[in-house]
């Protein structure tokens, strides 16, 4: 009779789609360099707007006013003043509690002001100027948009990340799994090979 030689079963591989969504903090400490440079953009930037809603707000400008009424350079009114402080309070939020959830607020809020700045632009010598909006306040705008997509982006969205980036491993679950197969394998070639004692005698 023909014998079959049983039929090796390799692994399936787990399709793109039931991959788990990374959670920085599942795989790295909470001071890991990512964090902090999440941590310390959305601290920044919020000090920044927190300082211009404050000042706004201790001059007691009308809340739509739109005289010039000028802040640090820049022209404000009470209703910007009061949006400055909640987006500056929300940053401070993402720097305590930092990870995916501070990169994601940054990359979120920077998105609004770059936005904010094309829609005040358009609306700088027209009536629905209610943030009294004046083009320092659009580059303002544009500068605080970039710099906060700028952290928020910082090593989780670009083409030549690291291998030990936690985004990295988890878009490349086979390669990161063939990767530590190797060093295992590595691991088990340069450990030192003990011999059996030697039964010679002395003479």
């Amino acid at each position: 009779m023909a014998t079959h030689a049983p039929r090796l079963l390799r692994p399936a591989r787990r399709p793109a789609a039931h991959r788990r969504a990374t959670r920085l903090d599942e795989h790295l400490p909470v001071d890991h360099r990512l964090s902090r440079v999440y941590r310390a953009g959305a601290g920044l930037m919020g000090l920044v707007l927190l300082a211009f809603g404050v000042l706004g707000l201790i001059d007691r400008i009308g809340f739509f006013d739109t005289g010039g009424d000028t802040v640090a350079g820049l022209s404000t009114n009470g209703a910007l003043s009061v949006l400055s402080i909640c987006a500056g309070l929300l940053l401070f939020i993402g720097m305590v509690l930092g990870g995916n959830f501070a990169s994601t607020l940054n990359m979120v809020i920077g998105i609004a002001f770059v936005l904010s700045g094309f829609v005040n632009l358009a609306l700088l010598d027209t009536g629905m100027n209610f943030l009294a909006f004046q083009i320092q306040n659009v580059l303002f705008s544009f500068v605080v948009g970039l710099l906060l997509m700028m952290f928020g982006m910082y090593g989780r969205v670009s083409g030549g990340l690291s291998h030990d980036n936690p985004y990295w491993r988890a878009r490349h679950p086979e390669e990161v799994a063939r990767e530590e197969q190797l060093a295992r394998r590595r691991q088990v070639e340069e450990m030192p090979v003990v011999g059996p004692p030697s039964s010679g005698r002395r003479v």
